[in-house]
């Protein structure tokens, strides 16, 4: 049996952990060992190679990054099963926006859902530390609509000839739009190369542009700042049934040998997202707590939250050039900060340029093939014009009853049980859904008339499956009895145990959550590092 030792053991290496580990490596003289179950991942210098084979085959930039055993089933749609070093973050987009101060109060505001502990203005401080340590690039919208205490550490993204059009069809119709806040760099930072417009951000970035953990961890460990252990899988973590403090957590290497590993520390982190945190604590149940660990409130695995999102693509009178940086985009908050009315929807927009309806084909109309010149002349027809995809990614209140559960006839190879999700919106949510997207098509024809276009087709959030961006299964609360873990995002079962990021959120607003899932954490680190 292999045992670990450490003052502070951060469980999980996605992007929460690693700048939560930065942090603490900078304001702790503690030691900090990370516990990862996957393997690394592409390094950068493979990345060039692994992005041509992607383009060529659409084969998966990216090696061992998952373990076949560990899965979760149910609605899972804005989940990937990804165990590696770095995460999720390996594969993200980069883009990055924060929430807006009413994410905080919607209760208060709006009379749905619940409030969070603390506000929009404590949180900021937070999204600017993660901001600079990814180097997020971006412009401050209309302050009204987009407040911040500082500025972007990096300037924003370039606008192009196709979004600067784009922009001037979104103010016809009166809506102000900038660059898409994103963790790339505009400028070369840390090392890292300036953003070349590659155009597979998502699902890899060849160059290392775009921030992903890996470079966070490479730093640490070549600084000796953190021990980072991997291929090794906490199934368990141990009480005292005295106390309730965390003593240790137990498992098991994840190569062929399999062998049994103790982890002894003072304080436990569990920063493995949202479904491998209360999936854990689940796990862990024993006499003293039959229902698991940090679940006095019976709420672990309960108020998975997320959102969904209506799509559309316009024809428009203008000339625009398929294909030239299509991953960037122009955002609006304007819908994300709105006054309370009869009937509750809040919503981020985006825009871009699209190939939707210009693509080319190797049949004409009449299915006769298409070979050479001919091809070229079709497709030089057919990419005239404009089209636009906008999108909106829209509130929806969680429901107690969207949930994780433990699955006993899903095992992995210990015999563990794997997390089935059920996400389930609040009955307000639900019934307001068919008026929501409506509201949201309407928005979007008045869209497409403002600048003389048409509406091609639309679309919503890949039927239904599931929530994009997910939170929730271990809220954050003061009240031990409708909460799993205090503002700070220590349990309150356990003195020593803490939970960071997504898992803690009692929403996902309608943005993209990467930001304020790492904001969170930086917010809990500051906490552990007091204590």
């Amino acid at each position: 049996m292999k045992t670990i030792d450490a003052d502070i053991v951060i469980i999980g290496s996605g992007i929460t952990a690693a700048l939560m580990a930065a942090r603490l490596a900078e304001t702790t003289k503690r030691s900090i060992t990370v516990i990862e179950a996957g393997k690394p991942t592409t390094p950068l210098a493979d990345r060039t190679k692994a992005r041509a084979r992607f383009l060529a085959y659409g084969e998966s930039p990216w090696k061992q990054d998952h373990l076949d055993d560990q899965n979760a089933y149910g609605t899972t749609w804005g989940f990937s099963p990804s165990m590696t070093v770095g995460g999720l973050a390996m594969h993200w987009g980069g883009v990055s926006p924060r929430y807006s101060p009413e994410d905080f109060r919607l209760k208060s505001l709006y009379g749905v859902g619940d409030d969070w502990p603390f506000t929009y203005d404590e949180l900021d401080p937070f999204y600017q530390e993660a901001e600079e340590r990814m180097g997020v690039a971006g412009e401050q919208g209309p302050v009204a609509l987009d407040p911040r205490g500082k500025p972007y550490p990096l300037p924003p993204l370039p606008v192009n000839y196709n979004l600067k059009q784009l922009q001037q069809f979104a103010a016809a119709a009166g809506i102000a739009a900038w660059s898409t806040p994103s963790a790339k760099n505009s400028i070369p930072r840390d090392g890292r190369a300036q953003c070349q417009r590659c155009d597979t951000c998502y699902p890899v970035c060849p160059t290392g542009a775009k921030y992903s953990p890996d470079f966070t961890w490479n730093a640490l460990e070549q600084a000796s700042k953190i021990t980072l252990v991997t291929q090794t899988l906490v199934r368990r973590l141990v009480s005292d049934p005295k106390t309730g403090a965390i003593i240790q957590a137990t498992g098991n290497r994840t190569d062929a040998d399999g062998e049994a590993v103790t982890i002894n520390a003072k304080t436990f982190v569990l920063a493995a997202g949202f479904t491998w945190s209360p999936h854990l604590l689940l796990l862990s149940r024993d006499a003293a707590h039959p229902q698991g660990l940090a679940n006095r409130s019976g709420l672990v695995g309960k108020y998975l939250a997320g959102h969904r999102n209506v799509n559309a693509y316009l024809t428009l009178p203008m000339e625009l050039y398929p294909g030239i940086n299509a991953q960037h985009s122009l955002v609006s908050k304007q819908f994300m900060r709105v006054p309370r009315s009869g009937r509750y929807l809040r919503h981020d927009l985006r825009l871009w340029e699209s190939s939707v309806g210009r693509e080319p084909r190797l049949r004409d109309d009449t299915g006769a093939p298409l070979f050479g010149n001919a091809m070229l002349s079709d497709w030089r027809t057919r990419a005239r014009g404009a089209t636009a995809r906008v999108r909106a990614y829209y509130d929806v209140i969680p429901d107690k009853e969207s949930t994780l559960t433990l699955d006993s006839k899903r095992t992995n190879r210990f015999g563990d049980p794997m997390p089935t999700l059920a996400f389930r919106d609040d009955p307000v949510s639900a019934a307001l859904k068919p008026w929501q997207e409506e509201q949201i098509a309407t928005l979007f024809r008045t869209m497409a008339k403002a600048g003389k276009g048409q509406l091609l087709k639309m679309e919503n959030s890949v039927n239904d499956l599931g929530q994009e961006h997910p939170t929730g299964g271990c809220r954050m609360g003061d009240d031990p009895t409708t909460s799993v873990v205090d503002r700070w995002g220590r349990a309150h079962d356990h003195e020593n145990l803490w939970i960071a990021g997504a898992p803690t959120q009692p929403s996902a607003s309608c943005c993209n959550g990467t930001l304020t899932f790492a904001a969170n954490g930086l917010r809990t680190a500051s906490a552990i590092a007091k204590g």
